[in-house]
């Protein structure tokens, strides 16, 4: 048993030699055991249930007499002098950190990097994907136009039903189709990675040259079925999952090695929204981060 368990709590100061407590019974148990013998003969013998009902019969008068009309209280006597000294309290003041301060109330990512990083990483990542993809076409077609048109038939899709020599032929409309489709798709993916890389530092190579490649692919196969069948059943899907992850390698590698720049989240609205120059205090806190 503690101090202040025999003496009092801290703090507390009086000149009685006596506290009142309230006086222990034992009734409240005998009571309770009364009413578990009365259940327990409802599965066993009705001897114990009459023995039970005694039981609390006993216990339930015995605790009402403790109580009613007047509860029965004990003095206690108590040592002021073995009391703790009293928690002496010591006014200070509390400097509450702003948004931003030390990481305070952040989201991530608190940095991010730039989207051009982000636009060329996406076209060099095009680039290595588009070199792949005319390799396959020499190898497997003996032309480097075939997965052109090939990329070219998701916006055209009479081309699904076009004949194998004709997908192997230099065809301007569809060409340009790709070209712009391509170059639209690897910079917009491109800034994607610029805006979410940062989110995973540790394993950025592993989310940005393998993961999410093939996670697009997986979607791609689903949704180009849909869009055009015919098409669908003429890509060879190995080659392209292997030009996605060439992409995702070459791509995240410019994003991953681009400097970062710190989010605009701890700034107040005004000199997000241009209103106002950054403070003094607000350049100091970017510049602890």
């Amino acid at each position: 048993m503690s101090i202040e368990d025999q003496h009092g709590e801290a703090g507390e100061r009086t000149q009685q030699t006596h506290i009142q407590l309230p006086a222990p019974t034992f009734f409240p148990i005998v009571f309770a055991f009364g009413v578990t013998l009365l259940f327990a003969g409802l599965l066993t013998f009705w001897l114990v249930s009459f023995i039970g009902f005694l039981v609390f019969f006993v216990g339930a008068l015995g605790w009402w007499r403790n109580v009613i009309p007047h509860e029965d209280h004990e003095l206690v006597s108590i040592e002021p002098e073995h009391r703790p000294a009293p928690v002496m309290v010591e006014t200070r003041s509390v400097v509450r950190l702003r948004a931003g301060e030390q990481a305070h109330r952040m989201r991530i990512p608190i940095e991010v990097h730039p989207y051009t990083a982000g636009i060329v990483g996406g076209l060099a990542g095009g680039a290595a994907m588009a070199a792949l993809a005319c390799l396959y076409g020499l190898v497997a077609e003996h032309s480097i136009w075939y997965p052109v048109n090939l990329l070219a038939g998701v916006v055209i899709p009479g081309l699904g039903h076009a004949t194998t020599e004709q997908l192997r032929q230099f065809m301007a409309g569809p060409f340009i189709a790709a070209l712009i489709g391509h170059i639209g798709i690897s910079i917009l993916v491109g800034v994607v990675y610029a805006a979410i890389l940062p989110m995973f530092p540790k394993y950025a190579p592993l989310w940005a040259g393998v993961l999410m490649p093939l996670f697009w692919s997986g979607l791609t196969y689903p949704v180009l079925d849909i869009i055009n069948p015919a098409l669908n059943r003429r890509i060879s899907w190995p080659w392209f999952v292997i030009c996605q992850l060439a992409f995702g390698l070459v791509g995240g590698f410019f994003v991953a090695r681009s400097t970062h720049i710190k989010t605009l989240q701890s700034l107040p609205m005004a000199e997000r929204a241009a209103l106002h120059y950054p403070t003094e205090q607000t350049s100091t806190t970017k510049d602890v981060h």
